[in-house]
């Protein structure tokens, strides 16, 4: 314990170079600075928070996310290359990686992952959205995953829309507080072994028993501070073993992913549903107008609990062949926030080369995506009748 207050003084006595806050009264200036194409010219960012594991698709949830409000999520131009920051025509995504308070020497020297709050600032961060929320800008650190260090900061204007991804966007409360919406990526421990061995070993050539030994290791604080979180959020998007099949080496090729969506959200407009809102309805899409090779499609819609809240939990087991032919499931789904007939299909189209675009996956972030763009539209127009609303407090 000598050694972590150690490093926690030193992270402390690194902190005071850098601003607490928002504006640029800091004692250090920003290398950097990082803004929306699009300026925003309202009073108040909309806030929205992901939280999953690494390694669990966040990053590819975050490109759908923005794709949705128009144009890519690119890291910023001019800046630090080693940014985690991405920026797009609407929104800008942080990365809550910038908020390590200890970095990667001091993590292994005190034996406190990432995964542990006592690694991370949250009353810095907490700062720092509600700044951002509230129209200032900010110098937010950088987290650089190269080097394992805290590189100089970056200038975050504030966007249409900030995404905060990451581990902890809803586990400090006040930070919990500032988030118009939530969404946790529950990914099984069966899918996301199979995930990290696709990734480690084709990818990073690392062994199976390393890749064993690293989930093992941060197990225990993952159960303890991360999974804990998903009772806060608005939506979860919980990715499965398929139930159409038997056999562990499945688990990494065919998902069953279950949308699960809280009633009664605020400007969130109600969940998706198939065919009858309320209902409880198993289908199995006619095979003449949805190509599936083995071992087929089934989806699933229904009422239920979850942490005590009602939901509706629309579910898909399996996967596409031809990704053209989804209009023909989105034509049975109802209240999915389109500005068109057959949006859904076409921003699949849009990006049918990201991961999980031929399943359940794929297609429950695309309508979060659109359900969130609703979300985003009815809090700006209600502040636009209502300016008082805009103020945060």
């Amino acid at each position: 314990m000598a050694a972590f207050a150690a490093h926690m003084g030193a992270a402390a006595a690194t902190s005071l170079s850098w601003p607490s806050g928002g504006g640029s009264g800091g004692r250090r200036r920003a290398a950097f600075r990082v803004s929306c194409s699009a300026a925003w010219g309202g009073t108040t960012t909309v806030v929205i928070g992901l939280a999953a594991d690494s390694g669990c698709g966040k990053t590819t949830f975050m490109r759908r996310l923005t794709s949705v409000f128009g144009g890519d999520a690119e890291p910023p131009r001019g800046g630090n290359p080693d940014s985690n920051t991405l920026v797009s025509d609407a929104a800008t995504v942080i990365c809550l990686d910038d908020y390590h308070s200890l970095d990667r020497t001091g993590r292994k020297e005190t034996g406190v992952t990432a995964l542990d709050p006592r690694a991370n600032d949250f009353d810095l961060m907490y700062r720092q959205v509600k700044a951002i929320k509230q129209g200032r800008a900010v110098e937010k650190p950088i987290y650089n995953h190269a080097t394992g260090l805290l590189d100089p900061p970056e200038l975050i204007t504030p966007p249409k829309i900030l995404v905060i991804e990451g581990l902890h966007p809803m586990y400090d409360e006040r930070v919990r507080d500032l988030l118009d919406f939530s969404i946790y990526m529950d990914i099984s421990n069966e899918v996301k072994f199979a995930w990290k061995i696709n990734r480690d070993m084709a990818e990073r050539g690392h062994s199976l028993e390393s890749i064993k030994a690293s989930i093992e290791a941060r197990k225990p604080d993952f159960d303890a501070y991360i999974e804990p979180q998903k009772q806060y959020a608005d939506a979860v998007i919980e990715v499965l073993p398929t139930r159409l099949v038997s056999g562990d080496e499945e688990a990494g090729k065919v998902q069953r992913v279950k949308l699960i969506t809280k009633e009664g959200v605020k400007h969130f407009g109600g969940p998706a549903y198939l065919f009858d809102e309320g209902s409880t309805i198993s289908w199995t899409p006619c095979v003449r107008k949805l190509s599936c090779s083995y071992p087929g499609i089934k989806f699933a819609y229904s009422p239920d609990t979850y942490f005590g809240r009602e939901v509706s939990v629309l579910e898909m087991d399996g996967k596409f062949d031809k990704l053209d032919e989804l209009i023909y499931v989105e034509s049975h789904l109802s209240n999915l926030s389109t500005k068109y007939y057959g949006e859904v299909t076409q921003q699949m189209l849009k990006h049918a080369d990201f991961p999980g675009s031929n399943n359940g996956t794929g297609l429950f972030q695309t309508i979060v995506g659109l359900k969130i763009r609703d979300l985003y539209e009815q809090i700006v127009n209600e502040r636009a009748a209502s300016p008082a609303l805009a103020v945060v407090a």
